[in-house]
């Protein structure tokens, strides 16, 4: 009788721990849907908080202006060859803001110049100047082709 009240212990403490972990992993799938709500809130109510004179939000509103036709390209070309490699859209979009003399720890516009970099990138690849190569940390990797195509039609 010992052992079928043992069976019976031991089947129910079972059911109890499958049990609780079913509820851990609800819990924390609950608690890191808060945290990233959280970081979302924090973001805006800083954007909000920032004193009208300091505010990168002005800057990145008129970024289409700060930049000649082809200027971003040719900061990236650099950076890239500089590099003599690959560089991530991170990295490219820091080298543009270096070479711009723009507030690198602005991530705002950090940010917003991360975007023109992609849409630019992205273009430039359409004419065979650039490859994504892959990702790095979730944003793509790029490196400049070895000869560009308006190079072709030269030789």
């Amino acid at each position: 009788m010992g052992c079928m009240a043992d069976l019976h212990v031991v089947s129910a403490l079972r059911a109890k721990r499958d049990e609780l972990n079913r509820i851990i992993v609800h819990y924390e799938a609950v608690l890191a849907a808060a945290k990233r709500d959280l970081i979302n809130v924090n973001a805006t109510l800083a954007l909000f908080e920032k004193d009208a004179s300091q505010s990168a939000f002005l800057e990145v509103i008129s970024i289409a202006r700060m930049f000649k036709r082809g200027e971003i390209f040719a900061l990236c070309r650099a950076a890239l060859t500089e590099a003599n490699g690959e560089l991530d859209t991170r990295e490219l979009a820091i080298a543009v803001m270096r070479a711009k003399g723009m507030n690198e720890v602005d991530s705002v516009l950090r940010m917003a110049i991360g975007f023109r970099v992609v849409r630019t990138m992205l273009r430039q690849e359409k004419h065979g100047m650039v490859s994504a190569n892959g990702k790095r940390r979730g944003v793509r990797v790029w490196l400049l082709m070895k000869k560009c195509p308006s190079e072709w039609n030269h030789q």
